[in-house]
């Protein structure tokens, strides 16, 4: 798959100016972890991967398009969200633009999109239905095809993270009772195409078997990642809801 070419050139914008304004950030005394600016640069770098790298050369063609969704839709979107453009954008950019800003992410509509279960409908019902509904092959290999996973697969992850403000900001339950759900239904998805290909396409069972797995342990990968990221914010706010308050006296030990 050929990835467009505005797109690199987008990608390496976008990049450097989250690390000069993190950069910024730094200069007048506020804190900003490096590895958000990694996390940015993989990021991206998984991006135009999954859009450049000659999947189809190395791979039988239905797991080349496997792994580009794979790398688009799950792996590029998890360190982008853990970078916190977002909170970035709030702290470096000019008032009218923060005010902007702040407007559309308290909108009902961010509110509706960013509401776990609606952004894995999204997602995981993008995949079912590219692969189960009777649609053209071509569009499988379409390049928008796959920015509408990237895209997906972006705002699922931030929705379940919440690591970003948003105007309502639903419990860990939600986050978490969202993610076993969509997990179940992309393992669901990828064990059926073990069995049967998506339909009107033609390939061979051992391409079939290859892009089945690899749809199914890299988003077991993904996910793990995801769960253990829900279970440090769990852990934490269980240790803020433990710390004891300032100004409370402790009792004497005995």
């Amino acid at each position: 798959m050929t990835a467009p070419a505005p797109l690199p050139l987008a990608v390496l914008v976008c990049c450097l100016l989250y690390t000069a304004s993190a950069t910024r950030l730094r200069r007048r005394g506020d804190r900003w972890p490096v590895g958000r600016d990694a996390g940015c640069w993989l990021g991206g770098g998984l991006l135009v991967a999954a859009f450049a790298v000659p999947w189809e050369q190395w791979l039988p063609a239905f797991t080349a398009h496997t792994a580009a969704h794979v790398t688009a839709g799950m792996a590029a979107p998890l360190p982008l969200v853990l970078a916190r453009p977002v909170t970035l954008a709030l702290r470096t950019l000019p008032l009218p633009a923060r005010r902007a800003l702040v407007a559309v992410t308290r909108s009902r509509l961010a509110a509706a999109l960013v509401f776990p279960p609606v952004a894995a409908a999204l997602d995981i019902g993008g995949l079912w239905l590219l692969h189960r509904a009777p649609l053209p092959p071509s569009l499988h290999h379409h390049p928008l095809v796959l920015l509408h996973f990237f895209l997906a697969g972006l705002l699922f992850t931030f929705a379940l993270l919440a690591v970003d403000p948003v105007r309502h900001r639903p419990g860990l339950a939600v986050r978490a009772g969202t993610l076993l759900a969509a997990a179940a239904a992309h393992a669901v998805l990828a064990k059926s195409l073990w069995a049967t290909g998506p339909p009107g396409t033609a390939y061979t069972p051992a391409d079939l078997h290859l892009a089945s797995q690899l749809m199914y342990y890299g988003g077991d990968a993904v996910e793990i990642a995801l769960a253990l990221l829900l279970a440090s914010q769990w852990y934490r706010a269980q240790g803020r809801s433990l710390r004891p308050h300032r100004g409370t006296r402790q009792p004497a030990p005995a």
